[in-house]
């Protein structure tokens, strides 16, 4: 199959299994905020987000070698998964036995026991349909997005509505949820059949350890951009200002759905594909960085309308966010894309010293303006910190793969999204006229490149 049709294939599949479970999120959107004050919502959010930060932590991030070593002929599937298994169980077990340090973080007390199954649940969850899209059930991964999709929007109707379980009752359908779907991957992909300590060496675990412990740092980094935002706006504002921030940070969901959706497919094309790598990851960028800055000036105009619809009156304030968050999202986007490079080269340590820049930019300014501004100052110091990790990585990368890349395109399209927010957030007069035109000259801008590369070169036979 051609390199850009096996792409387009994938990216179809990937959409389903995303469309699918990240709908979740607005599906649902109005219950949570109806059924959860916005303390109740602030702390759920700390709690989710804190889990998030711990699954790193306690699976050495072993998912990551999952996909990568999974996906090379040369290598034992067996020994990758097993290892993978043994990783996540041991890693469960250390931090169990870290509980008395764990316990002392004040805004997790009560909520630790379900904390740990969290992390086992999703690990295992990832595990196993990882592994299971790295050896080709790449159909059965979307079909696994879909039943966890209709099994979480089920229990949360049940705990939420009918039992009012509160914050247990929404990381409770998550645990039962992920256990629920990794048993069943593991039984309808056969799973059990790469069970075999016999093929578990130490040249291939040390292999995995070298290239996903550099990675651990990294992801660690990647969530501390958003924790951090969530910890200090919780300390400093209250819980109820994090509610609010949680519910900005839905709406950019719908840029991070579209972009992990390509981000999937593409991670497998970019491994695999080996000529014209080049000019391959130049054409590819092009349609992705036009396709995240056409989503992101609609997302920004309707900031208001989407606010409204979603939430509840009490939330409606986190419009007022959305904008800066969407521009933020979309650097993280094409920063990401960008990362694929260094994974492709396995040099995952430059992935971690630009993340790292990152952080520290968001945290510096987190401490300096959310005092000040609150949450506009969490807000500007997200797209601070993903604007920076995109320009560091954009130079960077230029030494393993030279992207070209059409300069007037990628500043008009900053400057044209960077007003667009000015507009939306200062609500001058005829303020939404101003940004519906600006929003129409970045889909014109960005629609002709995107029909003309998919034309000229997916669509080639």
């Amino acid at each position: 199959m051609d390199k850009y049709k096996r792409l387009v294939s994938n990216t179809f599949v990937f959409a389903i299994a995303a469309f699918s479970s990240k709908v979740l999120i607005f599906l649902m959107m109005p219950l949570y905020t109806r059924v959860m004050s916005t303390s109740d919502f602030g702390l759920v959010d700390v709690l989710v987000q804190t889990c998030n930060l711990l699954i790193p932590f306690a699976t050495i991030g072993i998912n990551n070698a999952i996909i990568r070593f999974g996906l090379e002929r040369s290598t034992s599937k067996k020994g990758v998964f097993t290892i993978g298994l043994m990783t996540i169980l041991l890693g469960f077990i250390i931090m169990v036995l870290c509980d008395p340090l764990i316990s002392k973080v004040t805004v997790l007390q009560g909520y630790t026991g379900y904390l740990y199954l969290f992390v086992l649940a999703s690990a295992l969850h990832g595990l196993c349909s990882q592994f299971a899209r790295a050896i080709g059930y790449v159909r059965f991964y979307a079909i696994d997005g879909v039943f966890s999709t209709v099994l979480t929007i089920v229990l949360n109707i049940l705990f939420l509505v009918v039992f009012r379980w509160g914050i247990v009752g929404y990381i409770l359908s998550t645990i039962i949820t992920d256990f629920t779907c990794a048993i069943l991957v593991f039984l309808l992909t056969r799973l059990h059949r790469f069970i075999s300590f016999k093929k578990v060496t130490k040249a291939l675990y040390y292999k995995m350890l070298a290239y996903c412990m550099p990675l651990i740092p990294n992801t660690v980094c990647s969530l501390i951009v958003s924790v951090s935002d969530r910890y200090i706006i919780t300390y400093m504002i209250g819980e109820a200002a994090n509610g609010i921030y949680a519910v900005s940070n839905k709406i950019p969901t719908v840029l991070m759905i579209v972009a992990n959706i390509f981000a999937e497919a593409w991670q497998i094309s970019a491994v695999t594909e080996e000529e014209g790598r080049e000019q391959f990851f130049s054409r590819v960028c092009g349609v992705y960085q036009a396709l995240a800055f056409s989503v992101a000036a609609v997302l920004i105009v309707t900031a208001q309308l989407s606010t409204k619809i979603l939430a509840a009156p009490e939330y409606y304030e986190a419009w007022q966010y959305i904008p800066f968050l969407v521009m933020a999202t979309t650097f993280s986007c094409i920063a990401t894309f960008l990362s694929s490079i260094y994974m492709v080269e396995k040099k995952s340590v430059c992935t971690l010293l630009t993340t790292v820049l990152g952080v520290v930019v968001n945290v510096v300014f987190n401490i300096l303006w959310i005092p000040s501004y609150g949450i506009y100052g969490a807000a500007f110091a997200t797209l601070v910190s993903y604007f920076v990790m995109f320009v560091v990585r954009a130079v960077h990368t230029r030494k393993y793969v030279r992207i070209r890349w059409n300069m007037g395109k990628l500043v008009c399209n900053i400057l044209a999204l960077g007003a667009e927010c000015a507009i939306m957030i200062s609500q001058c007069p005829f303020y939404l006229v101003y940004a519906i035109a600006l929003t129409l000259f970045v889909l014109v801008l960005n629609f002709k490149d995107m029909i003309a590369v998919l034309r000229a070169r997916f669509g080639r036979r």
